[in-house]
């Protein structure tokens, strides 16, 4: 079936545009930049935060995964909004007026976040609240939208949920981590001791595949959102720890607590909104909260309704990812 991806030269994009095309399928991707490299798929540049889908690329299509997204935790509301509300907007009239058939949406955890921890929790918590950020607002304020389009127009719709996506080629979370271990700029928020899921990329992608298949094949619905992870949560700063050790770097040992960061956050936020700074503040409330606090997901929904199980696991992951850390991060290797 010819297949359309939002964001498919990304990260995770990526990774299921690779799966799709091994899998037979004519793929259309869909992104404001044109990749370096086009293996077997049709590029359409489009920034859906301000253009509409061109008609020519989903035209005859059957499937849509709606990837891309404004991440991270800094920036202005209008900008997340256009980029993750808008911008999924876009993608469910393109849908509509060209009689697409199945929509799988990567959503996010933090759609949830209320500030809280979270152990072994599932889809019946509600939507979040106090948010602390632009992101999580809008990221599931498009999970509604998608979720609420199921069953309408001929179109059925999943949502699915990993949490903090890792892997060879992963642009933000590692190596963030790594570079400001390098930096002496890494603290333990909190205990140390607070436990959350990673979901290796692969691990999303095949989630994705067979998220396309329940819908395609009938056996699923639509309308329903799904966590995803490893099903193997881990102590975050003990693992980090372990990572640190395979890069031969020393061990983090410095720590902060979560009350005296949460403060940090709060004014750091203040300084970069009032004096307009640019980048990222080294620290948020939010994620504060992130690298304090327990979240872990149940994945038995995904299992009894998608057939999912994680195909690479944390041990297999760590190794390919410390192979490519250590050729792609300057000063290592």
């Amino acid at each position: 079936m010819k297949v359309i991806v939002t964001g498919g030269s990304g990260f995770i994009g990526g990774r299921i545009v690779r799966r799709l095309l091994e899998n037979g399928h004519e793929v259309h991707v869909l992104g404001r930049t044109e990749p370096k490299e086009e293996t077997g798929f049709v590029f359409h540049q489009v920034d859906l935060a301000k253009e509409t889908i061109p008609e020519a690329a989903c035209k005859d299509a059957s499937a849509c995964f709606h990837i891309a997204a404004k991440a991270g935790i800094w920036g202005s509301a209008s900008s997340y909004h256009a980029a993750n509300v808008l911008a999924t907007r876009r993608v469910l009239d393109a849908c509509r007026a060209q009689n697409i058939n199945f929509l799988i949406h990567t959503s996010s955890p933090s759609v949830v976040f209320s500030g809280e921890p979270f152990r072994g929790a599932d889809e019946s918590l509600p939507y979040g609240s106090n948010w602390l950020c632009h992101y999580a607002r809008t990221k599931a304020e498009a999970e509604r939208e998608v979720l609420g389009a199921n069953g309408k127009n001929g179109l059925k719709t999943l949502a699915l949920r990993p949490h903090l996506v890792w892997g060879p080629g992963d642009p933000h979370l590692l190596p963030k981590a790594v570079a400001r271990h390098m930096a002496g700029k890494l603290r333990i928020v909190g205990s140390g001791e607070n436990r959350m899921d990673l979901t290796h990329v692969d691990n999303v992608a095949h989630a994705h595949i067979l998220a396309l298949d329940a819908l395609a094949s009938g056996r699923h619905p639509g309308g329903q959102a799904y966590f995803i992870s490893q099903n193997d949560p881990i102590a975050l700063w003990k693992w980090l720890n372990q990572l640190f050790s395979h890069l031969d770097l020393p061990p983090l040992s410095k720590k902060i607590s979560f009350r005296s960061s949460y403060s940090v956050g709060f004014m750091l936020e203040l300084m970069w909104k009032g004096l307009r700074l640019t980048g990222e503040p080294p620290m948020t409330r939010f994620v504060a909260v992130q690298l304090a606090k327990d979240h872990w997901f149940s994945i038995d929904a995904a299992r009894r309704d998608l057939g999912y199980e994680p195909i690479v696991s944390m041990e297999d992951g760590l190794s390919d990812t410390v192979d490519w850390l250590k050729a792609s991060i300057k000063g290592l290797g």
